[in-house]
């Protein structure tokens, strides 16, 4: 049921993200109205705007910016439009939630940052995994219960299979040829591009789970079109870690973590999200040897996202949500990701420079 206040949103981009998953949450929200659409393509922003009931549109993002009725905007772009859409509405006032990564360059985020810092609006980050109720649930655990974490492994495997299956459950995505696209293809840097696109959703579950990261030394290899890095990790807590990107894997989606700890041990398997499946999470309570697993019933988690979104920007209240240091963490673990992998070293977050 919505509530009596609900945060105006307007949407930058019409494309695949925002229809197969931003319209819909702003629309289902309890707490935030899907108000505005903009995008420079006539046709299909006029269809978004009919088919998800929002009160206007606009084909220029400035003139979106400047309705005092809008009070929040999702960037739903190509990631090379992140940082300047954000910087643009946080100057005009209003918050933001952009997609991830929120930066591709360790300077653009820290640019973003300051911007942030600057406006006193609120910035998350698209990481919606962090509404996944399972992982939520072992968040939860690591932090109440759990005591001192000896490790955490993760590992996040797309499949060959994985477009037969996001056609079979996401809405017909509608394309325009009017659409504003980035210089150049995006995705001609396969390993720049699976990192930006799939390696963010790891480093960011990594941190959200395990702490700051402080190292990561990395091995990378790419045989007949798939890619792998497997990454050790050094947390700032001494837990130590170790992460799998494989795109793709030969088999069905693979995704999950394993953490273990002083007073018990999680076991997780996170699905396709386009399922919105809450992950299977298994947490082991050593005091009572029982094993515990949370329904998490609501696997909307990007609907989820953009409630606790409005409500940090409605009332100030702390949400699981990335926020911009996140991002600018996320961007850093990156550029130390490729800096190893080309050097065949260590790498110190805190020397990490430049992109992916």
């Amino acid at each position: 049921m919505k509530e009596e206040r609900l945060l105006r949103i307007g949407v930058l981009g019409a494309g695949q993200i925002a229809q197969a998953a931003h319209f819909e949450s702003c629309v289902k929200a309890r707490n935030a109205e899907l108000y505005a659409i903009c995008d420079v393509a006539a046709d299909l922003r006029e269809r978004m705007a009919i088919a998800h009931g929002a009160r206007r549109t606009f084909a220029d993002y400035d003139a979106m910016l400047a309705d005092p009725d809008v009070e929040a905007v999702i960037i739903a772009t190509a990631d090379a439009f992140h940082v300047d859409a954000s910087i643009r509405a946080l100057e005009a006032g209003k918050h933001v939630l952009c997609e991830k990564p929120m930066a591709t360059t360790v300077e653009d985020a820290e640019r973003l940052r300051e911007a942030v810092a600057r406006s006193g609006r609120v910035l998350h980050v698209g990481h919606m995994k962090r509404y996944d109720g399972g992982i939520e649930a072992a968040k939860d655990f690591i932090d109440r219960e759990m005591g001192e974490m000896l490790s955490l492994k993760a590992w996040y495997c797309d499949s060959t299979h994985r477009y037969a299956m996001t056609d079979a459950v996401q809405p017909a995505i509608v394309s325009s040829a009017g659409s504003r696209r980035p210089a150049g293809d995006p995705k001609a840097d396969r390993q720049r591009y699976l990192m930006l696109a799939h390696g963010s959703h790891l480093v960011d579950l990594a941190r959200f789970l395990g702490g700051e990261i402080e190292t990561v030394e990395a091995r990378f290899r790419a045989a007949y079109g798939a890619r792998c890095w497997f990454i050790d990790v050094g947390f700032a807590s001494g837990a130590i870690g170790h992460l799998d990107l494989t795109v793709a894997v030969r088999m069905d989606w693979h995704e999950g973590f394993e953490v273990q700890g002083e007073r018990g041990g999680i076991l997780a398997k996170t699905y396709n999200p386009w399922y919105y499946k809450s992950s299977d999470v298994e947490i082991f309570h050593e005091s009572d040897a029982t094993w515990r697993r949370p329904l998490a019933a609501d696997g909307h988690f990007y609907r989820r996202q953009v409630e606790g979104f409005a409500d940090a920007a409605l009332t100030g209240r702390a949400a699981r949500g990335a926020t911009t240091e996140d991002g600018v963490a996320s961007a850093r673990a990156m550029a130390a990701i490729a800096q190893s992998v080309r050097e065949g070293r260590a790498v110190a977050l805190a020397e990490a420079a430049g992109g992916v």
